[in-house]
């Protein structure tokens, strides 16, 4: 199959719980549920804003144990109001470790940090 460039179409996580995860990144982050999976070893929930590389969620189901909580992993979202979206992560059920301010090394862009339910770190940017 001819590609004109590579890219990455998704990126997965591990969480806990597959609905209030779900939930927190549509009402947090305002992502759609695109797609659900069941497969031998685990569900999936794909989200995504329209047109955009999706976040796959992911909940083991073949009796493992995998560590769900506070991995370094960061997922970075580009937002239209930082505020707003410092104020969405705390309603879904997430905690603001940074409220957004502009940081001159990013071109004056604003960014704040938050964590989604399982401590997975969120970074928000809003443009100049």
């Amino acid at each position: 199959m001819p590609r004109s460039a590579d890219f990455i179409a998704a990126t997965g996580i591990g969480v806990s719980d597959l609905q209030r995860s779900s939930q927190f990144y549509q009402t947090a982050l305002g992502m759609k549920e695109t797609q659900t999976f069941k497969l031998d070893h685990m569900d999936e929930i794909v989200l995504a804003h329209e047109g955009r590389n999706s976040v796959v969620l992911m909940h083991w189901t073949d009796g493992s144990k995998p560590n769900y909580r506070d991995l370094p992993i960061k997922l970075v979202f580009f937002v239209a109001d930082g505020k707003a979206t410092a104020a969405n992560i705390r309603k879904a059920g997430g905690e603001v470790t940074q409220e957004p301010k502009p940081y001159e090394s990013m071109g004056g862009a604003a960014i704040g940090f938050g964590k989604d339910p399982d401590g997975y770190v969120i970074e928000f940017i809003q443009a100049a």
